[in-house]
């Protein structure tokens, strides 16, 4: 064999041996951008800690059924760990709690900066929020909000997983579908508090998921849009560590923030409302979405 054949053959199988071993494994909150810290993004609901992220909630919703109305009687304790709803069968009252009949929507109340919209909404857990099988037997919370024929507010729903009440970090995962969308209704899944704000997902039912970062500095907005359309199934998950906020859409980042990220503790909030722009909800009109598992996580690194 020839010199120069020797050196092209060694090559080669350099090469080869090369493209076949593995890339070494990073971080979990290093890992490349297109995979989030559980790998997530499929139907099955992630089971155990994800790096600097130790699983603290999972729910995938096959347990017993929680039918319309017993989301109720939820302003006790309201906003705090030990909040619950009084109709709530054992461990959805444990582990679940909503914004209680009464309290006034986005739209409505004028918060955020908003004008008030000439239709808002108000919340009604009891009969907007319940949980049971699909078709498949698959088991969803579904949330149905709607405008009553007689043309009052929107009837909104905003429920919240305690484990997630008043946590400073963490990362916060669900896989969702709108199964009816309509003009007038929109998501704005959050943590709000002391003048900072993470929203995601957020926006109207019938256009594209976004994710939003208010700092706490009060600087301008960070938005990620994105062209994902709340009518298919998506896993989304925020990751919240210390000077970083990430989302993530299907498993792939969307978006990373680095400006007066949070420091202090906040609850989310999987909250759904009546729409801040675009057309009012008809009269007589609903639309509905369904999900199939929330994960909560605790941030190891917090103190």
């Amino acid at each position: 064999m020839n010199r120069r054949l020797y050196i092209a053959l060694i090559s080669a199988l350099t090469l080869a041996v090369t493209i076949a071993l593995p890339k070494p494994l990073s971080r979990a909150w290093d890992t490349a951008p297109s995979e989030d810290a559980c790998h997530a993004t499929d139907t099955n609901l992630p089971r155990g800690d994800c790096g600097p992220f130790r699983q603290t909630f999972a729910e995938n919703f096959n347990g017993d059924a929680v039918p319309l109305g017993a989301f109720s009687h939820c302003d006790h304790h309201a906003e705090q760990p030990d909040a619950f709803c009084d109709g709530l069968p054992g461990a959805y009252r444990a582990n679940w709690w909503a914004y209680p009949t009464g309290w006034s929507d986005t739209a409505t109340s004028g918060a955020d900066g908003n004008d008030g919209r000439a239709v808002g909404g108000v919340y009604h857990p009891e009969d907007t929020i319940s949980v049971g099988p699909a078709a498949d037997g698959d088991g969803r919370m579904r949330i149905r909000m709607w405008r009553p024929p007689d043309g009052s507010p929107v009837h909104a729903a905003a429920v919240v997983p305690k484990a997630a009440l008043h946590q400073r970090y963490g990362k916060y995962s669900a896989r969702l579908r709108v199964t009816r969308a309509a003009p007038g209704y929109k998501s704005a899944w959050l943590h709000y508090g002391d003048g900072c704000e993470i929203d995601y997902p957020e926006q109207n039912w019938t256009g594209t998921l976004a994710a939003f970062h208010h700092p706490c500095t009060g600087e301008g907005q960070d938005t990620f849009p994105t062209e994902a359309r709340w009518t298919a199934w998506h896993t989304v998950s925020l990751e919240w560590a210390p000077g970083a906020v990430r989302f993530y859409l299907d498993g792939h980042l969307i978006g990373h923030s680095t400006r007066g990220v949070p420091a202090q503790p906040l609850s989310w909030v999987l909250q759904n409302e009546s729409a801040l722009d675009g057309p009012y909800a008809k009269v007589g009109s609903s639309a509905e979405m369904e999900v199939t598992w929330v994960a909560v996580y605790a941030y190891e690194g917090a103190r």
